[in-house]
């Protein structure tokens, strides 16, 4: 995740929202951990606040960033863990329902298969996809779920391999005619 945001231009004309999978009941520092590898400013997402382009948005550990309407934020209150382990599926399939096809969905790590049916939700939108080179694990992890889920992958790569995937789209003009309607 460091890679990948640090690869990113400090300019990148797009919203760009992070989910990872931590402890829910513990303090983090996982936005001054970002902020030091990235260009772009990180902000924890606030309820109801409407998220502007060139800014990372991660949400608490006990609330799980989605997209509303408009390009406004929700935070979803989970504290019985309903959403556990499918906090991305969940961000995804909000991009998906509310953004068409001005999406990137990126799967990076971890284990398990959250991602791969929001990813499939992103593709099926018309969004770009890219997955993480798997490293071969034992277990089928995040990446690999992806990968053989349902529906093509744009992009797999490396993370400097994937910000240049990232810079390209929002930088051709197809991607920001999307974005203007």
């Amino acid at each position: 995740m460091k890679q990948l945001l640090g690869a990113l231009p400090g300019t990148l004309r797009a919203i760009v929202m992070v989910v990872l999978h931590r402890r829910w009941h513990k303090p983090t520092e996982l936005q001054a951990v970002l902020a030091r590898c990235c260009a772009l400013p990180v902000m924890v997402a606030v309820p109801g606040e409407r998220f502007q382009a060139g800014i990372v948005y991660i949400g608490e550990p006990s609330v799980h960033l989605t997209l509303a309407a408009d390009n406004f934020g929700a935070l979803i209150e989970d504290p019985d863990r309903t959403y556990g382990n499918r906090t991305v599926d969940l961000l995804f399939k909000s991009l998906a329902t509310y953004a068409g096809t001005r999406m990137i969905g990126v799967v990076l790590c971890g284990s398990l298969d959250d991602g791969s049916r929001g990813l499939a939700a992103i593709h099926e939108a018309g969004g770009i996809t890219m997955v993480l080179t798997p490293v071969d694990p034992p277990e089928k992890g995040m990446p690999e779920n992806a990968i053989s889920y349902n529906g093509p992958v744009d992009l797999i790569g490396n993370p400097g391999r994937l910000a240049e995937g990232i810079r390209a789209a929002c930088a051709s003009e197809d991607f920001r005619d999307s974005q203007r309607s």
